[in-house]
């Protein structure tokens, strides 16, 4: 099995609902998201994916979707706020946890019918969550 894998940082905000501690108010991340593609051969190039491909689908989906957006919950109550005054929102069916974002990119390269197998992200330097459809070893 060849595996390769692609690093990419970008920042957003959030809050949690339902969530007791810091994470309850508004702040933001310089996030880090590595997603992994594995394949059993390689294509006529020699590779899985090319790097630069996987780069610039990511970072077309992420500079229009998450980069410098604040990601929240379609019931918090400052949502219509934020939204009237024009800024840049992000709405999601679920807290906008490490966990859910990793799902989200995910989707979005298995989507592209890349043979994505995880993604990890790093939401500070030292906590990170990962999203796969298998077990992670």
């Amino acid at each position: 099995m060849y595996r390769v894998s692609k690093s990419v940082s970008f920042c957003y905000g959030h809050r949690l609902l339902n969530y007791q501690g810091k994470c309850q108010h508004l702040h933001g991340h310089n996030a880090r998201a590595v997603i992994t593609l594995a394949q059993d051969t390689l294509d006529d190039r020699g590779m899985v994916e090319d790097f630069s491909e996987l780069k610039r689908l990511l970072w077309e989906w992420l500079e229009s979707e998450i980069d410098h957006t604040l990601l929240l919950h379609k019931d918090d109550p400052i949502l219509p706020l934020l939204q009237d005054s024009g800024e840049r929102v992000r709405v999601t069916e679920e807290n906008p946890t490490a966990e859910v974002i990793a799902r989200m990119i995910y989707e979005y390269v298995a989507a592209k019918d890349f043979p994505v197998t995880d993604v990890t992200l790093w939401e500070t330097e030292t906590s990170y969550a990962s999203y796969s459809k298998t077990p992670l070893r």
